[in-house]
């Protein structure tokens, strides 16, 4: 069985906050933290890196919206918005705070879990987003390297492109590192055939 998602709660009624923790470990969810201040939330958060966080908008110390901001910024976890108020202009401030959810208070268990799945999975989704273009352009990076350094070793040496690749090649396996390393040395003069 996987691990259980794992929610930080920031809400400023102690009722709510109480019964919104009971809902969520009735359906699994591991409520790891509780606040009713948005600057803890950000602490807690940090500290504990939860899946999830659910932000009261009203908080004392930080409204949820700042707290959003942070959270949502320095790609802690995802950011569910819990709100009593629906008005247009607040949820488009939610969303562009990084609010991945939003829900409107009094709310159902029937609509907090599919905002709650809906919030994670966005977030592993652009989490996941980030992640491959990092590692795209890593790989552009290398490949640039390499063919730098096959560049110069043509010029260099008079080897064929496929010979000096042959050569980066080959002693990157000799040595058992990366190929970029190799590349690396070339460029840097410290490498010759």
């Amino acid at each position: 069985m996987p691990d259980a998602t794992r929610v930080v709660i920031a809400e400023d009624e102690s009722i709510i906050r109480l019964d919104l923790k009971e809902l969520l470990e009735e359906e699994g969810y591991d409520v790891v933290g509780e606040t009713g201040r948005g600057d803890e939330a950000i602490d807690l958060v940090r500290d504990l890196e939860p899946d999830l966080v659910i932000l009261d908008i009203k908080m004392p110390g930080l409204d949820g919206l700042s707290a959003a901001r942070h959270i949502s910024g320095e790609r802690l976890a995802a950011v569910l918005v819990l709100t009593a108020f629906s008005q247009r202009d607040l949820v488009e401030q939610a969303r562009d705070a990084g609010a991945l959810a939003y829900l409107v208070k009094p709310f159902q268990k029937s609509d907090l879990i599919p905002a709650l799945e809906m919030a994670i999975g966005r977030y592993r989704e652009m989490v996941s987003l980030e992640q491959n273009a990092g590692d795209l352009a890593e790989r552009l990076e290398a490949r640039k390297l390499i063919d730098r350094a096959k560049g110069q070793l043509m010029d260099s040496s008079g080897l064929s492109e496929h010979d000096a690749w042959r050569f980066l090649q080959t002693s990157a396996m000799n040595e058992r590192v990366r190929v970029e390393e190799i590349a690396q040395e070339v460029v840097d003069g410290e490498r010759r055939p």
